[in-house]
């Protein structure tokens, strides 16, 4: 089974705080013991009196299999317990040494669990037959700052229901033929998957994580979601995914007071609970939690293959006093609100996994303007490599929500992006978060009748796929999706039944397949050089005009950009080069339900200054649409038809 004790190099590294892989050592894992199969048990408890194993197998007694405390003042208790095969439900029963407290409590590295409500742990081994190497020699260019990155992100329990079966929950293996179909249609290079690790509460989508070594049981085994992974990377799809460790829930079997002490958490609330989630903090001032949090980022690029992980509410670890007033919080040794221990953590989280997998990326769901969040450690980075601009979600919406014709006096908060786009290599989310608690979908937000929110739709869409930045959207937001996001229902597929949620669909489909295959849409994505302005000062008109441009500065993609309803002719924009220009992409094209106004043949550049470049272009402008233009002879990419 090539499984071992804990040896003492292993308790060096533990005590020392530099043993990543915990999770070889620590739990149940099954082996051989003179001759005898079994399974060999540890945890970490050293404020512990005594510790057991109970189970199905020994009827639940408590004293049935006693664990031996180890001599070394690791605090780990150890064991092997002859017969006990892959399929046995355990738990650890825990007698505190500090007061009349005993408990039963989960394996914190448990790779399987019962599904919720029941809460024991399953020992189980990771034993799966792998069939991506080929994914896994390449991903290194897949996963590069330079390579187009689309992401579709995703709830497992939610994405498709078997309504016919009373509405029960796709598995693993289910999902994964009809996923991989789906993305490959859609064009998405990456698909992010919202924590699957085991939670006790549904309805939390997966944040309140208590077990940080087991997807969850809901959909199916670990080596059914090995398949899952297994089935993406063949396909040449990259998987991230969420992963949560800034906190954890309180329920009894879990982590919080796990031998009787604060253990996993700040003993202290002001530091250790969190005050809006009702939970849990990682006290990450210790070596051991470190070494556990550490550990679990690294089984699952290990053992699951993930591409990456999306670390999710990253500010909520960098601030002592967040979302706390005035006394409700402790300040650092220096009297600051910087959480010392948590920026130490997340530094050497980031290099341990770059340094042991630097094919992979780490993403920050970082939300204030904490900087250099991904920049290297060695410069005084926080070592993530790419964050969530949530600065340009959040303006942008709130201007798309805007009625157009009051869009003009708010183009600063337009513009305003481009100020800081490149002080991070950001990744511009439209995420789970911006459709759900009353929020609206995404097309709910968009102002004015049917027509103009599918034409806005649209032009978010192309906006944000001619913004410098890696892109991400959310399940469903490709179906022009009315209401919010539901986690007890299906998306609703049958919105595709009707022309205009189709042509939406169609639109993101043409926007994945053209972003792929122009590498000015891409390659220069975090430096200035990839980006050029046109005219961003025409605010009375509310359109804006640039130019996206790859490494060799030899194919530039020109972005036009209206904001209002109103077609435009003749508009002028200065272009970089002479010669001929053709429109490739078109969002008011009549295949994505617009109405077909465009430039169709070739336009010809004139010469002339405008916007200070020798030649100009004299456009048709569609209402509320983007329309991205080319040099040369390139394939075309829309039917829309020029109207004068």
């Amino acid at each position: 089974m090539g499984i071992t004790r804990l040896t003492d190099y292993d308790i060096a590294l533990f005590k020392e705080g530099n043993h990543y892989r915990l999770y070889d050592k620590l739990g149940a894992h099954r082996m051989s013991d003179q001759g005898q199969e079994g399974t060999y048990f540890s945890v970490w408890a050293p404020n512990a009196k005594s510790v057991s194993v109970i189970g199905g197998f020994n009827g639940w007694n408590k004293n049935a299999h006693p664990l031996s405390s180890r001599w070394d003042s690791s605090g780990i208790w150890e064991g092997f317990i002859r017969g006990v095969k892959k399929g046995a439900i355990y738990k650890f029963h825990i007698v505190s040494q500090t007061r009349n407290y005993q408990v039963d409590k989960k394996d914190p590295f448990s790779f399987y669990c019962e599904v919720p409500p029941k809460t024991a742990s399953i020992v189980w081994d990771l034993d799966y037959d792998w069939h991506d190497a080929a994914w896994m020699k390449a991903r290194i260019k897949k996963n590069s700052l330079k390579a187009p990155v689309s992401i579709y992100e995703m709830h497992l329990g939610s994405w498709r229901r078997m309504v016919e079966e009373g509405n029960r929950f796709m598995t693993y293996r289910e999902i994964a033929q009809r996923l991989v179909d789906y993305l490959q249609e859609m064009g998405f290079t990456h698909v992010e998957f919202m924590p699957v690790m085991e939670h006790p509460f549904y309805g939390s989508w997966g944040y309140q994580t208590l077990s940080y070594f087991a997807p969850t049981n809901r959909y199916g085994s670990p080596q059914d979601f090995m398949y899952l992974i297994d089935s993406l990377h063949q396909a040449g799809i990259g998987v991230i995914l969420d992963w949560v460790p800034s906190h954890f829930p309180s329920d009894e079997h879990g982590l919080s007071y796990f031998d009787g002490t604060h253990l996993y958490e700040h003993e202290n609330p002001q530091k250790g609970y969190h005050p809006d989630w009702k939970c849990y903090i990682f006290n990450n001032g210790r070596n051991e939690v470190k070494e556990f949090l550490i550990s679990s980022a690294l089984f699952w690029l290990e053992k699951y293959h993930a591409d990456g992980l999306r670390v999710d509410a990253v500010a909520s670890l960098l601030y002592l006093d967040y979302s706390r007033n005035e006394g409700e919080w402790a300040p650092n040794i220096y009297g600051g609100r910087d959480n010392l221990e948590s920026i130490d953590f997340i530094r050497r989280l980031n290099e341990v996994v770059y340094a042991t997998y630097p094919d992979v990326q780490m993403f920050a769901e970082e939300s204030t303007a904490w900087t250099n969040v991904s920049r290297p450690t060695s410069l005084g980075g926080l070592g993530f490599g790419m964050k969530w601009n949530m600065g340009w979600m959040h303006d942008t919406l709130e201007y798309f929500k805007k009625d157009p014709i009051h869009r003009k006096y708010h183009h600063n908060e337009l513009t305003f992006s481009m100020l800081y786009a490149f002080t991070e290599n950001f990744l511009l989310s439209l995420s789970h978060d911006e459709v759900v608690h009353g929020k609206g979908s995404l097309i709910a937000k968009m102002p004015c009748d049917d027509w103009q929110k599918f034409a806005n739709l649209r032009l978010l869409y192309g906006y944000m796929y001619a913004h410098p930045g890696k892109k991400l959207l959310f399940m469903g937001s490709e179906l022009a999706q009315w209401r919010e996001w539901n986690h007890e229902t299906s998306l609703d597929w049958h919105l595709l039944g009707y022309d205009r949620h189709q042509g939406v669909q169609r639109w993101l489909k043409e926007l994945n397949g053209f972003y792929k295959k122009e590498p000015a849409l891409y390659e220069i994505d975090f430096e200035s050089g990839g980006f050029e302005w046109i005219d961003m000062s025409d605010w009375e008109k509310s359109i804006i005009s640039f130019i996206r441009k790859d490494q060799k500065a030899e194919d530039p993609i020109v972005i036009v950009v209206n904001f209002t309803p109103y077609v435009h002719h003749h508009y002028k924009i200065g272009v970089p080069v002479p010669g001929d220009w053709k429109e490739v992409l078109n969002s008011d094209a009549a295949i994505y339900g617009g109405g077909g106004v465009g430039n169709g043949g070739v336009l010809s550049a004139q010469p002339g200054l405008t916007h200070g470049r020798e030649f100009f272009l004299s456009l048709t402008l569609p209402p509320l649409a983007v329309i991205f233009l080319k040099r040369g002879n390139h394939p075309k990419h829309t039917n829309a038809k020029r109207k004068t």
